[in-house]
């Protein structure tokens, strides 16, 4: 072999060498809340090679927001009753989410029946096999109004 057909075969080899970067991945996530305080999923998987999150949440009932609405935050599992807590003494207007707080590591606003919110949040901060609950943080729902978040 010349000097000059070895070339390409080492570059296609160094660049078959090279760690590959992961590409950014959307992963969509849809979840239906009802007027009974019941999400319609109780489990939630992320693969571990999602780098967003695009969650869709619907109201299927048929009361408004300030009757029976409902959000969708996502903490630890051992913040969820303190951050709960927080969130329920909070005004509507605040969606039930305490702004700033390192404990939300995701959330959505609050939607009544036949409304639907999408959002998009990013999972640099999860961890796979981390312990993950999502939960309605309007006051007295989150303790019906749970689930498990898997990522990984």
């Amino acid at each position: 072999m010349s000097p000059k057909s070895v070339l390409p075969c080492l570059v296609v080899a160094v660049l078959a060498l090279l760690p590959l970067h992961a590409a950014a991945r959307t992963c969509n996530v849809a979840i239906g809340s009802n007027d009974a305080m019941q999400f319609d999923k109780q489990e939630i998987r992320i693969a571990a090679d999602c780098t967003q999150v695009k969650l869709t949440l619907r109201h299927t009932g048929a009361l408004p927001a300030e009757v029976m609405g409902h959000n969708w935050v996502l903490t630890t599992t051992a913040n969820l009753e303190a951050l709960a807590t927080a969130a329920g003494k909070l005004p509507a207007s605040s969606d039930h989410v305490p702004k700033g707080d390192a404990r939300v590591l995701a959330a959505s606003k609050v939607v009544g029946g036949g409304q639907s919110t999408t959002f998009t949040f990013s999972t640099s901060a999860l961890r796979k096999g981390g312990d993950y609950t999502f939960f309605c943080s309007v006051p007295g729902h989150w303790m019906m109004m749970q689930g498990k978040l898997v990522f990984g």
